[in-house]
């Protein structure tokens, strides 16, 4: 019964149902799952709670996130035991003082010990500024404190959870283009990219030190294209922005109203269309089936 244990802009918790709903209620099942855009997890967690992966390869681009993936699936034990000293040093402070602890640790950039850099990671995803990861030109975490009045930090059964849903699973650092590459008909892929912006303050897209731009929205569709080709069923989730619909004008695309996952100004959480592309009527012919259909918009 995991659950995912990091915030994450974009976080696919309310998408997540919708999409086990399509993959299983379709006839086939599937020989594995693949999310090159793994984030906070949510569609995996939700898959594999409802018993429909067997298998999965999770990936993304960003490295430190694989690599707390890793440390929580392999040692789960250490990750909360150093996530418990962080969060002990944390909240023992004074309100006032607790933004230069935050600062101390999110300048520690050279951590070796796997457990302890997963923990460093956990420890500013629960404690800077509503939940964001963003990065600087070096690859450093630059999001400044959230000044919450008592975040919980240190989660020990989810983590444990989590470990365990993760056992057994491919975890790779790496562009979505070779995570799509490595997809077979019988498998099925997800992909959550970072949103094409609808507006100049809606841009969520430096997880890593290089930006997600339009070129690589049209490189994605490329890939979305290849997979169609070899048979291999997929579903990809969007902004619903002109552009976007115009990449995947040939698919089935359907609009799902959807709450903004992290916004500053609370009356900027108001549901908003979000748009979920579908091969999965073109791959059933090459591959003999899918796990689902979805309506046309």
């Amino acid at each position: 019964m995991a659950k995912p244990f990091l915030k994450w802009a974009g976080g696919k918790g309310k998408l997540a149902p919708l999409i086990v709903e399509r993959i299983g209620r379709g006839p086939n099942g599937i020989n594995r799952y693949h999310e090159p855009f793994l984030g906070g997890g949510a569609v995996f967690f939700a898959l594999q709670e409802a018993g429909l992966i067997r298998d999965a390869s999770l990936a993304d681009s960003n490295p430190d996130l694989i690599a707390t993936y890793q440390a929580v699936r392999d040692d789960a034990e250490g990750v909360i035991a150093a996530l418990d000293t962080l969060s002990r040093r944390y909240l023992a402070r004074e309100s006032s003082q607790r933004g230069l602890y935050y600062y101390e640790v999110r300048n520690q950039h050279r951590l070796r010990r796997p457990d302890r850099k997963a923990a460093r990671l956990l420890f500013l995803n629960k404690t800077c500024y509503n939940g964001l990861y963003r990065v600087n030109s070096k690859g450093h975490f630059n999001v400044p404190h959230g000044r919450y009045v008592n975040p919980t930090i240190l989660d020990a059964d989810r983590l444990r959870e989590a470990s365990a849903s993760l056992a057994g699973t491919e975890l790779h650092a790496e562009d979505f283009a070779e995570a799509c590459a490595r997809a077979q008909p019988g498998d099925f892929v997800y992909l959550d990219p970072p949103y094409q912006p609808l507006s100049a303050t809606s841009q969520f897209t430096k997880y890593t030190s290089g930006d997600f731009g339009f070129a690589d929205q049209e490189r994605l569709r490329d890939a979305f294209d290849d997979l169609t080709a070899r048979g291999v069923p997929a579903l990809l989730s969007n902004s619903s922005h002109p552009d976007i619909h115009d990449l995947y004008r040939d698919y089935d695309r359907e609009l799902v109203p959807m709450g903004r996952a992290i916004n500053s100004n609370g009356r900027g959480r108001a549901a908003i269309d979000e748009l979920l592309v579908s091969n999965l009527s073109r791959a059933e012919g090459k591959a003999g089936g899918s796990p689902a259909q979805t309506q046309a918009v």
